[in-house]
């Protein structure tokens, strides 16, 4: 069993962090910055996905800036103020107890999420951990999720995607891995099921026994 996990909204509630290097990053190019409860709904999508919509048709050129700022931010103090949802570790450790093989798949920079993994003590559950470049190569789920199972080896068949948002379930699907949804995180359930997960988790202690079931129905 071959279990890939996003990190953003799955592993750990980035919210604080995210929102404060947006508005960062928003500030610096003068832009106006929305309410921290409207912001929440861009904890996900790639970094240049994010600032398209918030910049606008007028201000596409200013992507890349706005990347930068908030990665300037991101790197030195909003990179930790996150926190591991409760009943990850948990989560984890009873994946392993059934043999199942963990990577970390997360649309952020490959670099930061080695930080993360490393700074929450969570690294030595994960045989490998897989993001994107710091140039958005790999930031898209569905060329990740492809890359993670050429460089590993693994048959779709016998792999299953974990995550919150759309883009887990759509990339999981598109490379025939089985979808699961995250309900604790940022997308919420309609957003899920419409992206097509085969299966909704409600929390994560509960995660090893879905696993379990689909496997023994498998078989």
């Amino acid at each position: 069993m071959n279990v890939l996990l996003d990190l953003d909204g799955t592993l750990t509630d980035p919210r604080e962090g995210i929102v404060a290097c947006i508005k960062h990053a928003l500030r610096g190019l003068d832009y106006a910055i929305p309410l921290d409860s409207e912001l929440v709904r861009y904890i996900g999508p790639p970094l240049q996905e994010i600032f398209a919509s918030l910049l606008g048709p007028d201000g596409q050129s200013q992507i890349d800036t706005a990347v930068t700022l908030f990665r300037e931010r991101f790197s030195a103090k909003g990179i930790f103020e996150n926190s591991v949802y409760p009943g990850v570790r948990t989560a984890l450790t009873q994946l392993q107890s059934l043999g199942a093989s963990l990577y970390l798949a997360s649309s952020k920079p490959q670099v930061f999420a080695e930080r993360i993994l490393h700074h929450f003590d969570l690294r030595g559950f994960f045989r490998a951990v897989y993001g994107s470049e710091l140039d958005g190569t790999r930031s898209d789920k569905r060329d990740l999720i492809a890359y993670v199972l050429e460089r590993e080896s693994i048959s779709p068949s016998s792999a299953y995607m974990v995550g919150d948002r759309a883009y887990d379930i759509v990339g999981a699907r598109v490379n025939a891995v089985f979808p699961i949804g995250a309900l604790w995180g940022y997308g919420p359930r309609e957003e899920l099921i419409s992206a097509g997960a085969s299966v909704l988790c409600e929390q994560p202690h509960t995660l090893a026994g879905i696993l379990l079931s689909n496997e023994r129905c498998s078989r």
